[in-house]
């Protein structure tokens, strides 16, 4: 039976309620008096239901799905405006024991290399990604307690936050490994982590079983109520996501929903970023084997409703989409994007061999760090390497409050201005700081507190003198 509040995997993420709402959905998806109403209260900004969510989601009226992307526009706007968040990925090791038949990490693939980065490594890729600009990664590892235990992703953050390479840092370290103790979640909160993600890939109980055939990955409740646990042991900023295109993707579209509003209504905050990946090509994973793939539309129009739903989520998309979805969906709600990335395990610091492929998935957007801040920046977005948030204390509940009421632009404007000066003082090319610098008088101007715009103005002036890492 559904229960919001239930510590069982089973009970906040039940399959009737979720087929229900699939069904409520299909059953309403040309009421538009209904569809109306549900669209007309969105515009509170404090989200919607699950169910009113898989309604819109559902929604066959063109007209109602033209407001829908105004509201989804709009509500990116209030809460972030013209800032996105950049990031890259690092991975550290693709040894795995699980047997997950979508990722070509899984225990029995002998065709891809399998590698696994020393502390000395780590440093060289560290560096490499500071050269570029990057201020914040996501560390990735497979699952295996004997080449990847936790003590090599604790001694792993310590090497990166301890690489100081002439003006750069990585200041903010999130980290996506396998479901664990909450012990070990401790461990991570004391290494100074930013946010824990973990991909729930399929919330469908009987696929997600069939989808990890082995390893401890198998264990569907484990892994469904790690979110509890890591915030059991400290860690108030989480991130969830499935991969679109492993089941139907309205099942998991309602189930991912339901997570987050379990986290609230059992925690007491959301999750703090929502990602939302699609099945792509890898070594030895063909997508044709997926048949419930989703088209471009579809993809943004998931993108779209989540937006609806969880205004306060950050929302991540990484470069297994091409710059042309990307830039579709920059515009629909996602905040968070990497930049510059490599998938394989190293090739920051050198270029893998092709003959000795390492990576999780293909990456579909190939430009380098400088050319995705440029694009940003003709489409009139703040690309920001802020890491504020995290370093001032402002997570989990605080954080969420903050983003609620609004109150958070006072900090992440400037912020995102002074971080992006940093940029472009230190990284840019020639043509990618002179937008910069345009975009940065006008962002500046747009500040509406005098004593704010004041401060930033007197550090940016600061920036240009060789100083570093103001924030608010």
């Amino acid at each position: 039976m559904y229960n919001v509040k239930s510590s069982k995997a089973e009970e906040f993420i039940d399959d009737q309620e979720v087929l229900d709402s699939i069904a409520y959905a299909e059953e309403n998806k040309t009421n538009k008096a209904l569809i109306s109403s549900i669209i007309d209260r969105a515009h509170d900004f404090k989200g919607v239901s699950h169910r009113e969510a898989a309604l819109l989601l559902a929604c066959e009226l063109e007209d109602q799905n033209k407001r829908m992307v105004t509201l989804a526009q709009d509500i990116k706007k209030r809460f972030y405006g013209n800032r996105i968040v950049m990031f890259a990925p690092l991975y550290l090791s693709n040894y795995c024991i699980n047997g997950c038949v979508y990722c070509p990490y899984h225990r029995k693939n002998k065709n891809i290399r399998r590698k696994k980065l020393s502390q000395e490594e780590i440093r060289k890729e560290v560096i490499a990604l500071q050269d570029m600009g990057h201020k914040r990664l996501a560390i990735e590892a497979g699952e295996d307690p004997k080449n990847n235990p936790l003590e090599y992703i604790l001694e792993s953050i310590k090497t990166i936050y301890g690489v100081h390479h002439k003006n750069g840092d990585i200041r903010r370290v999130n980290v996506n490994i396998a479901a664990t103790t909450v012990d070990d979640y401790r461990k991570l909160k004391e290494a100074g982590i930013g946010t824990y993600i973990l991909f729930q890939e399929t919330y469908h109980k009987k696929n997600y079983e069939e989808l990890h055939p082995t390893g401890p990955k198998h264990d569907y409740a484990w892994h469904t109520e790690a979110m509890d646990r890591a915030m059991e042991g400290g860690i108030d900023d989480v991130g969830i996501g499935v991969l679109f295109g492993l089941n139907l993707y309205r099942y998991d579209f309602v189930s991912m929903l339901m997570h987050a509003e379990h986290l609230e209504a059992y925690k007491g905050v959301g999750p703090h970023t929502i990602s939302v990946p699609r099945i792509c090509p890898a070594d030895d994973i063909d997508t044709g084997d997926f048949s419930n793939a989703i088209s471009d539309e579809i993809f943004e129009k998931i993108v779209t409703v989540l937006r609806i739903a969880v205004p306060y989520t950050g929302m991540i998309i990484s470069t297994r989409e091409s710059k042309k979805v990307r830039e579709k969906v920059l515009k629909l709600g996602v905040s968070q994007i990497s930049g510059g990335s490599s998938t394989s395990v190293g090739g920051y610091d050198e270029p893998e061999p092709e003959d000795q492929n390492s990576a999780q998935f293909d990456v579909s957007d190939t430009r380098k760090l400088d050319e995705i801040v440029n694009w940003l920046l003709d489409m009139g977005h703040i690309p920001s390497f802020c890491t504020a948030c995290y370093r001032e204390g402002r997570t989990g509940d605080r954080f969420m409050k903050l983003v609620k009421s609004g109150q958070i632009a006072n900090c992440c404007q400037p912020n995102a201005i002074m971080t992006l000066k940093e940029y472009l003082e230190d990284y840019a090319s020639p043509d990618t700081k002179a937008k910069g610098e345009i975009t940065i008088a006008r962002e500046l101007e747009s500040i509406p507190n005098d004593k704010v715009r004041g401060i930033a103005t007197a550090h940016l002036t600061e920036l240009n003198e060789g100083k570093r890492d103001f924030r608010f």
